[in-house]
């Protein structure tokens, strides 16, 4: 039988593992395999196949709604008219809001996901006896590991 767990890497998958030798499990039936974290960032732009659920439109078209209003309003005293000033300031509005976005997406949001500091986690495979699976899997989860799943 095997037992599947998931761990961040920290201290308590190597206590988890000295737990297990201590108790009778061999050192050559404990893998330990470290995931790679992603080395680049993140596409910015979404593709036809995926998306994050960003829109850096979003907040452009609120304020091309907005000031195409105002635009409008102050084009009657101006010498263009209304319709050029609204068309001017939806330009204007629009360029603003999808600068409010990249600024919140490229500076914010890149803060905080090198504060959140993503680190990569370990698989641990553990091959044991039928009759030993029930321990080693509280001995897992006592251990704080993300998820175990056994395979017989």
């Amino acid at each position: 039988m095997q037992l599947f767990s998931t761990f961040e890497t920290n201290e308590f998958i190597e206590m988890a593992i000295l737990t297990l030798e201590k108790k009778g499990v061999k050192k050559e039936n404990i893998y330990a395999v470290p995931l790679d974290s992603q080395k680049e960032d993140p596409k910015f732009f979404d593709t036809l196949n995926r998306s994050d659920g960003t829109s850096l439109i979003d907040i452009g078209i609120a304020l091309a709604t907005a000031f195409s209003v105002v635009g409008a309003s102050i084009g009657f005293k101006l010498s263009l008219g209304p319709v050029y000033w609204g068309l001017i300031y939806a330009l204007i509005g629009f360029l603003v809001g999808i600068g409010i976005r990249l600024f919140i997406e490229l500076v914010i949001k890149k803060k905080k996901r090198l504060l959140k500091g993503e680190h990569s986690e370990v698989i641990l495979i553990v091959d044991c006896e039928e009759t030993q699976a029930e321990f080693i899997e509280n001995v897992l989860w006592s251990h704080f590991a993300i998820g175990v799943a056994k395979v017989k």
